[in-house]
């Protein structure tokens, strides 16, 4: 079983520079970057890498504009909510501006948690040659860490230092046929009832307000000889909807359990149409490797005739080619019409995600489509795709080996994913098609 990625939250005072330094480490300007203290009024986080070592960072905000809630305090509960979930802290500080009584508070608190604290020095512009950061050892924080985030002097041995400090995570296990399934969507999309119906108890708490759960709740379920391991998250919002520390730590949370999920439910809204979030979800999941179901819950308050679910699944299709691949179930969570319905679906897309098919096989198909469809020639000379293999399954991975795999277009690499789909149809899970350099006969 493969670690989950770590959770590393950049914790300080306003205008120390912390939106900054997030978009250093993210590599791309995704926070609101201003001169002005409390510019970053919704946190964001993002997946980020290391050295071969994936990672959350968490950029917390500062003052809430119009807070009529004292500096110290709202900079406080900004602390303690990224000490809840982080696993290592990076207490970030003005080296130019020097030791702020902010500072101080904030240093207060993150002393008594049971958490690695890194302390970060940032805007030392003129590394190696600052010794500013050495005032900074009046904390009691231990050693300060001295980078600049606008040049990105340091960050390198910042993040060395993080996956030194890292506490070290035992492997769990994971039962033998354990599958992990997170129950996905918008808030009051009905997952909690969703669940509940599944489990035919009040496992969860329902309730009318969106965003009644806040944390993910793993509860199991035996099927047949199966335990599925189901995960009711919290509703997942654009991220500028994100309005507290609680909702925001939520969202990331369930971001995580995306992540590390076999299949995912996705719940949406038969009422409404799909939003541009939906899809999101859909489409995390599907980028992550997991198995997705799209259940269209609610259906009960959509008014039919006999053509009402097959015209919305065609729609759905057409409009989202993806979803052609991902199996929809209409339900109601509140009569439980289908619910059951979706524990085979979820042992049947499982089954599709490890399915392996022999070499021979893959070969004789590619054969095929090339025989049927050539892919065109670079530079006047034919393309050949002379060898293919799954490499992996949960995904189901292929390569192919061509003679000259750059040249080969997107729409082609469309073609033979599709072809291979038309074969083995791997219903409900991503198949990923790499091409890689081949010996040229």
């Amino acid at each position: 079983m493969t670690q989950r990625p770590p959770i590393l939250a950049v914790v300080g005072r306003p205008n120390v520079g912390k939106s900054t330094f997030f978009n250093r480490i993210m590599g791309k300007r995704v926070a609101i970057v201003d001169d002005r203290p409390g510019v970053t009024r919704d946190r964001n986080f993002g997946r980020a890498d290391w050295a071969g070592h994936a990672f959350f960072i968490v950029d917390t905000g500062g003052v809430v504009e119009g807070s009529d809630e004292p500096l110290d305090r709202a900079i406080r509960e900004q602390a303690l909510a990224a000490v809840q979930e982080a696993d290592v802290i990076l207490f970030l500080v003005d080296g130019k501006a020097g030791v702020h009584p902010l500072d101080e508070k904030l240093a207060d608190v993150l002393r008594k948690a049971n958490k690695p604290v890194l302390l970060v020095v940032n805007k030392m512009d003129n590394l190696p040659r600052e010794i500013a950061h050495h005032e900074f050892w009046s904390l009691g924080m231990g050693e300060p860490v001295a980078v600049s985030a606008v040049s990105g002097k340091g960050s390198g041995d910042l993040l060395d230092r993080v996956f030194e400090v890292l506490p070290e995570v035992e492997d769990e296990g994971v039962e033998e046929g354990l599958i992990r399934v997170a129950v996905v969507g918008k808030p009051n999309v009905g997952k909690s009832s969703f669940v509940n119906r599944l489990f035919g108890e009040e496992r969860m708490v329902v309730s009318d307000v969106a965003g009644t759960t806040r944390d993910p709740v793993d509860t199991p379920l035996r099927y047949h000889d199966r335990t599925l391991m189901f995960v009711d998250t919290a509703g997942l919002r654009r991220q500028s909807k994100v309005k507290d520390s609680l909702e925001y730590y939520s969202a990331l949370r369930t971001e995580r359990v995306v992540r590390e999920a076999d299949v995912c439910v996705a719940l949406v809204d038969a009422t409404e149409e799909l939003h541009h979030q939906d899809l999101r979800i859909i489409e995390s999941a599907w980028e992550a490797g997991a198995a997705v179901i799209l259940v269209a819950n609610k259906w009960d308050l959509v008014e039919k005739d006999t053509s009402t679910a097959p015209d919305w699944e065609k729609t759905m299709r057409e409009r989202y080619p993806f979803l052609t691949w991902v199996p929809i179930v209409f339900t109601s969570a509140l009569t439980g019409q289908r619910v059951r319905k979706v524990l085979d679906l979820v042992l049947e897309v499982e089954a599709e995600r490890h399915r392996r098919i022999a070499t021979a096989e893959v070969n004789e198909a590619v054969e095929e489509l090339m025989r049927r469809q050539p892919p065109p020639h670079f530079r006047g000379r034919p393309v050949r795709i002379k060898y293919g293999t799954q490499v992996s399954a949960a995904p189901p991975t292929f390569v192919l080996f061509a003679n000259f795999p750059k040249a080969v277009p997107d729409h082609y690499i469309r073609y033979l994913l599709n072809g291979i789909r038309a074969r083995w149809g791997f219903i409900g899970t991503a198949v990923r098609l790499r091409l890689r350099k081949g010996k040229e006969s």
